[in-house]
Order: structure tokens, then C-alpha cells, then sequence
């Protein structure tokens, strides 16, 4: 495990730690129970006691809300035999940021309070000496804003949408792309027996990183992505040229968050108190423009939360559980306010401050993108 020149480990007195407390923040993915299990097996052989806090920040702010006891102590019975389920045994969200906590006004009316501060002392109540978040870019923020309130903080980065700074990967991105590669190979059957042009419509948010890896694995012949405007003409270009050729189907694959050269990308939701904008109805979109384009029967899939269902694959798992270890690890050694990250052959701890507000995007330079090109795929452009 590398440690980041700003990570220097506390001194001795300061690095003493009977117990700590897990939680997973924002969407789920798989992988987040094989975390789970790997934070409690590994401070359990430090002769730490880890509690997991239920539904995110909520099973300290609004206990009141959780389906369970909102913070109970983990066993090594209680995460027997879990690595290999999908979802998180302590519940999760991604509403009630603490950072922007939606607070009722007198007035009926709904405002954003940072309530940071609470978690500290509510962790500092229940004799919680550091905190392991599981989560991705949002989580990886109020973590490092609690660590500037002087709370032990280490990150574990989680995301199907693989958007997270300073990792290689996140774990819950390649069983995403795994089930996303699987549908698009089924529809190629679908599509070639109807002679349709099927668009299927990913998750990712504002990054490519599902759409690209799965439309190559899968075979597609259009990839849009967030990173590359994209025009609709240069698709029905593609769509035609494949026709002229006797190739009467097409699987067009495109992000959620892509977006036109000359518009803006589709959402679904405006942002509200205490909850980000939801993206989503570019596939319709898509499937609409290339049937006037081109006239051939077209139909959209969106594959949307199937994504983040199931059980983690291998790879999957095995970060995960590399990921919940060096969380540990790295407490272990005096290291606070960072976040474990996967490097090519090892885990990194990277300051926290690094990472929150960070989106890592699909560089348009970068070899994935030139494979893809080289491939013929169309990438809208």
C-alpha cells in the first residue's frame, strides 16, 4: 500500500482505536457487502469493534427513518458468507447529504443545512474512534469535510459509473459492464432477426465509462458518450452505410449523460433540496431521430438500475474486499482523510481532498477511445 506524501501517519497516541463504524452512501453497487465484510474481518483481527451505521448518514441523523437499528455493532457471524450478494446489508441512500441536509423551515419550505458537524459528534458519542464511507464522488466529500472537523476518515471508493479521481477503478463497474455487455449481446440476436436498430440506453451519469467499455466488449457499432458531442446525422450515417452493405440492423449504445453538439443532455428530474439532477430519456430521443433519419424500425432498452443489481463478479469482489482491508490498513497505520484507491499493482491512499468534487471522465485521447475508432464504431462525431 502506497501512502500519499500528504497522508504522513499520527503519532501513536493519537492512532489508538477500539472502535469504528462502516456505512455505504449513495447508489448501491455490487460489491459493497464483500467491503463490508472485509472491513469487519480485518479490524476484528486488530481486536477492533466495527459498528455499521444503517441507510448512509441516516442511521446517525435520522434514526428515526431507518428500517433497522440505526448503528449496531458487526460480528464476524453477521457477515458470514455475504461477499457474493449484491446490494449492502446496512441499506444505503442518496438523499440527506449532511453536507446539504434538507431541513424543514417554519414556513413549510424545505433548505439545505450542513449538518457535518452532528455526524462528528454523534460518532464521538457512541465512542466511534474513525469512520470508513463507502460511497462515490458525493460520499467521498463529506468524508473529507468530516475529516476537517477533526473526525478519522478513510474513503473506499464505490461507483458502476467508474467516475471517481485517482483510482483505476471502482469497485461495481465491471459487473456493470458485465451485465450490460450480456444484454447487448443478446439484443444483437433480436436486432438481426427484426433487421431494427436497437438503442440501449446506460447509466454513467457524466461519464462514458459503461457505454464504452460495454459497446466494445459487446460489439456495437455506435458508442455516444458524454465526453464526445455527438450528431445525430453522423449515427444515421453509420446506420446507412452498414444497410448499403447488407447489414440491415445496428446496436447504437449511449450513456445517459451524452448530450448533442448544438442541445443540452436530457434530464429527467431538476435538481431539488438535498438531491442532484436525475438524467435519463436520451435513448428515447436517440431511437426517435434515427427512425426520421433513416426510416428503419428502431427501438430503445434502457437497462438503467439492472446495472447495479446482482451479485459482483469476481474481479469485483476482490477489490472490494483489497479495498475494505487497506481501509483498515491504513487506520491501522496512522493514516486518516484519505481514500484507498486501486493503482496497477497495489492499493494507494490518495488525501480525500484530491478526490471530492472530481469527476473522472473518458479521455478522448486515450487508447479506448482510438480502439473504438479503429474498430469502426461510430462515436457520434
Amino acid at each position: 500500500m502506497t501512502a500519499h506524501p500528504a497522508t504522513t501517519p499520527a503519532t501513536a497516541a493519537a492512532c489508538r482505536i477500539a472502535r469504528i463504524g462502516i456505512l455505504t452512501g449513495g447508489g448501491d453497487a455490487p460489491g459493497l457487502n464483500a467491503v463490508i465484510r472485509s472491513v469487519v474481518l480485518a479490524a476484528g483481527r486488530l481486536g477492533w469493534e466495527c459498528h455499521g451505521i444503517r441507510d448512509g448518514f441516516n442511521g446517525l441523523l435520522a434514526p428515526e427513518t431507518c428500517a433497522g437499528e440505526p448503528v449496531r455493532r458487526l460480528s464476524e457471524e453477521d457477515v458470514h458468507a455475504i461477499g457474493h450478494l449484491g446490494g449492502t446489508i446496512l441499506g444505503s441512500t442518496n438523499r440527506g447529504s449532511p453536507l446539504r441536509y434538507p431541513t424543514s423551515q417554519p414556513d413549510g419550505s424545505l433548505r439545505e443545512t450542513d449538518r457535518t458537524q452532528e455526524v462528528v459528534q454523534r460518532c464521538r458519542e457512541r465512542g466511534l474512534d474513525a469512520l470508513v464511507v463507502v460511497g462515490g464522488d458525493g460520499s467521498m466529500g463529506i468524508a473529507e469535510a468530516l475529516h476537517r472537523k477533526g473526525l478519522k476518515v478513510v474513503g473506499v471508493p464505490k461507483t458502476i459509473d467508474n467516475d471517481l479521481a485517482h483510482t483505476f477503478s471502482t469497485f461495481g463497474f465491471d459487473s456493470a459492464v458485465g451485465f450490460a455487455t450480456e444484454c447487448i449481446d443478446r439484443l444483437h440476436t433480436t436486432a438481426y432477426s427484426q433487421h431494427r436498430v436497437m438503442v440501449v440506453e446506460v447509466m454513467g451519469r457524466y461519464a462514458g465509462w459503461i457505454a464504452l467499455h460495454a459497446g466494445i466488449a459487446g460489439g456495437a457499432h455506435a458508442i455516444l458518450v458524454p465526453e464526445i458531442p455527438y450528431r445525430v446525422e453522423a449515427v444515421a450515417d453509420a446506420v446507412r452505410r452498414r444497410a448499403a452493405a447488407g447489414h440491415h440492423h445496428a446496436v447504437v449504445v449511449v450513456a445517459e449523460g451524452a448530450a448533442p453538439a448544438a442541445g443540452a443532455r436530457r434530464v429527467k428530474s431538476a435538481a431539488e433540496v438535498g438531491r442532484a439532477e436525475r438524467l435519463g430519456g436520451i435513448g428515447a430521443e436517440i431511437e426517435a431521430a434515427l427512425a426520421e433519419a433513416t426510416g428503419k424500425e428502431c427501438r430503445t432498452v434502457v437497462l438503467g438500475h439492472l446495472l447495479r443489481g446482482g451479485s459482483p463478479s469476481a474481479f469485483d469482489r476482490v477489490c472490494a474486499s483489497r479495498f475494505g482491508a487497506a481501509a483498515v490498513r491504513a487506520l491501522a497505520g496512522g493514516h486518516a482523510g484519505v481514500m484507498v484507491a486501486l493503482g496497477w499493482n497495489t492499493i494507494e491512499l490518495v488525501p480525500l481532498s484530491d478526490v471530492a468534487g472530481r469527476t473522472k471522465q473518458v479521455p478522448v485521447d486515450g487508447d479506448t477511445v482510438a480502439t473504438a475508432r479503429e474498430l469502426g464504431i461510430c462515436l457520434g462525431d
